[in-house]
């Protein structure tokens, strides 16, 4: 059974949403496993995530994993931003 998940994040800002589409975006290039795919676009503002897997358990763990590298890269951009 293929699954797939649509991701949509809209950002603070175009900046940052350049910024963490450029820290996530070798991450979506090399592949793992076989079991899941991603794809990460962007437009303005906006992130787009496409997440494809071969079951349910691989697509949760996918999502949970760039979700999590996109909050960390935030996390970051709130810390740096403070200087």
């Amino acid at each position: 059974m293929k699954v797939q998940a649509v991701v949509h994040l809209i950002l603070s800002s175009e900046r940052r949403s350049q910024i963490i589409f450029h820290a996530i975006k070798p991450e979506t290039e090399i592949t793992l496993t076989s079991r899941s795919k991603v794809q990460i676009n962007r437009e303005g503002e906006s992130l787009t995530l496409i997440i494809e897997a071969k079951d349910t358990s691989s697509l949760r763990a996918s999502i949970n994993s760039y979700l999590r590298f996109i909050s960390l890269t935030k996390n970051i951009l709130d810390v740096v931003d403070t200087f």
